[in-house]
């Protein structure tokens, strides 16, 4: 049984995080936040400590590590605001424990070659958690096209608009700085898995670029990608309003739409499972989505020629 600790234990993905340490059969010994809403902790953990100040719960770990290896953290699990991923993996592999971190790792490109050089240093090792990568729909699509020739490249359309209300902007999540923008805060997944599947980018563009949406093109060695990310509800398709929803997710391969709105709940215990069997996604996984969406966040808007993405026809200047 392992020790874990969570830093970012009041936010939206942390039950997820709690749910994986128990049914992977290890312990929550310590958890982090500076809102101390957190009940939920006593659904898993109620035995675990709790700190709303980040010195007094470095100083616990750190009486934990000498206390021998029975006692110390050997995981820190990380799913604090984005901005603040780099500085907790660097305290995860400070205090002698891996780290397992949500998306996206880190904000910059150079922060990962920065945290291989710590990871080199002190012996233990930062995951990734790139769950789509491990969904059986996307793990289907990739044998697939494993097994298509390639002289083709696919034809792919990617649209997620998930309705946010007016806390988004005010809260670190609408600020540049912090976020990483739209592509790295609610795209970093997708473009994570289209790498994964379809190989490197080629080239991109980008032909939309606000607070609330972006959207522009990617190629990449195998695939041809108009995308389209937004938090505004009145960018979703009038089908999905009429029935009340308020998220709209779809990919379509070559006119296929691939069908994956379902088997996310699990998916953190999954990497859990590998993560702990030495087998989770590194620094190196993670890479190439972080130059993306770090491009896609700091690219200008590009005149929209040739290929753009259909949520745009009306909007083509």
């Amino acid at each position: 049984m392992k020790n874990f600790a969570l830093i970012g234990a009041a936010g939206y993905i942390a039950p997820r995080h709690m749910k994986a340490i128990k049914e992977t059969g290890n312990r929550l010994v310590a958890a982090l936040d500076k809102y101390d809403s957190v009940g939920i902790i006593d659904s898993y953990f109620p035995e675990a400590d709790f700190f709303v100040e980040f010195e007094r719960f470095d100083r616990h770990a750190e009486k934990l590590k000498r206390q021998g290896p029975e006692k110390k953290i050997h995981y820190v699990s990380i799913a604090s605001p984005n901005y603040l991923h780099d500085a907790h993996i660097r305290f995860a592999l400070r205090i002698g424990a891996h780290a397992i971190c949500e998306k996206p790792l880190v904000l910059a490109p150079w922060n990962v070659d920065a945290l291989k050089e710590m990871e080199e240093e002190n012996g233990k090792r930062v995951n990734a958690i790139l769950q789509l990568r491990l969904h059986p729909a996307i793990q289907e699509l990739k044998a697939k096209m494993e097994r298509e020739p390639f002289d083709r490249k696919a034809e792919i359309d990617l649209t997620y608009i998930t309705s946010r209300g007016h806390w988004y902007l005010i809260s670190w999540k609408g600020n540049m700085d912090k976020s990483g923008g739209i592509a790295a805060n609610i795209g970093v997944h997708f473009f994570d898995m289209l790498q994964w599947i379809f190989g490197k980018v080629q080239w991109s563009a980008v032909h939309l670029s606000q607070v609330t949406k972006a959207a522009g093109f990617l190629e990449l060695e195998r695939a041809r990608i108009r995308w389209f990310l937004s938090i505004n509800g009145e960018d979703l398709p009038d089908d999905a309003r009429s029935r009340g929803k308020t998220t709209y997710r779809s990919i379509t391969v070559n006119g296929k739409e691939i069908e994956f709105s379902d088997g996310f709940g699990d998916l953190h215990t999954v990497s859990y499972e590998r993560i702990l069997a030495g087998n989770g996604f590194g620094l190196d996984d993670a890479k190439p989505s972080i130059e993306t969406v770090y491009e896609i966040g700091n690219a200008k808007e590009s005149p929209m020629k040739g290929e753009y993405h259909p949520f745009l026809k009306g909007m083509r200047r």
